[in-house]
């Protein structure tokens, strides 16, 4: 038990319920994520205690938007190793959380650890972000899109705006320094049908690492040229 104070103390910083057997689900998905990196890059955080803060606190942290807490769907845009959407399906076992991802090797990782841990709430999908949502079953369906990939907000927001319905939000996880970024991507967010509502800073105990949620609200529907190609989206993104 020696990671259960500082996951109990992460989830008690953001008004979320732990016991034991979400603890024990968190330590099966580190062995995990242990095992399959040696097969294939799912993470360069190695170490136990930086799996636990970099990882799963940092993930759990997400809770600072009480949007986390009411919302009934939710998909994690190039989720990679499940992050934040498994930690965020642990904490929430009521939530419907869509992992998606591109490489199809992570989503068999994505799969397993949902059966080990009996995710019952979690669903993934093998897709390319601007594919996916091109799919009706996919476009304009969630409650709340996230991600936590190091894209700036105005290729993110091509990639996950449209997943979101009107009403619910976008809400990215970002580093520190994002003032410049949100500045050059206001246009962006606007043309996807978004409005950005709110910044909520993130402290990770026991570290120096400071993060930021950025979070989004969708006004209206997006456009259908978008989301372009993914070419398009990353040389060319909206100014």
């Amino acid at each position: 038990m020696i990671y259960y104070s500082i996951l109990e103390k992460a989830c008690t910083s953001v008004g979320v319920e732990f016991n034991e057997e979400k603890y024990e689900k968190f330590m099966i998905y580190m062995r995990l994520l242990k095992e399959w990196n040696e097969k294939i890059n799912l993470t360069a955080i190695t170490e136990d205690d930086q799996i636990v803060k970099k990882h799963f606190v940092d993930s759990i942290k997400a809770f600072n938007s009480p949007l986390f807490k009411s919302a009934s769907s939710l998909i994690d845009v190039g989720t990679g190793a499940g992050f934040p959407g498994i930690p965020i399906a642990i904490i929430r076992d009521e939530l419907n959380v869509t992992l998606l991802d591109s490489l199809n090797k992570r989503v068999n990782f994505l799969n397993e650890v949902a059966q080990q841990l009996h995710l019952n709430n979690v669903k993934t999908i093998h897709s390319r972000a601007e594919d996916g949502a091109r799919n009706k079953e996919l476009r304009e369906k969630f409650d709340i899109a996230t991600s936590r990939a190091v894209a700036n907000m105005c290729v993110l927001s091509e990639f996950c705006i449209p997943y979101v319905k009107v009403d619910g939000h976008f809400i990215a996880l970002k580093g520190p320094s994002i003032e410049d970024e949100l500045n050059e991507s206001r246009n962006a967010v606007a043309t996807l049908g978004g409005k950005l509502v709110e910044v909520i800073q993130v402290n990770i105990e026991d570290t120096d690492l400071k993060h930021n949620l950025v979070v989004v609200k969708k006004i209206k529907e997006t456009p259908k040229t978008y989301p372009r190609k993914a070419g398009s989206i990353s040389k060319k993104p909206i100014k």
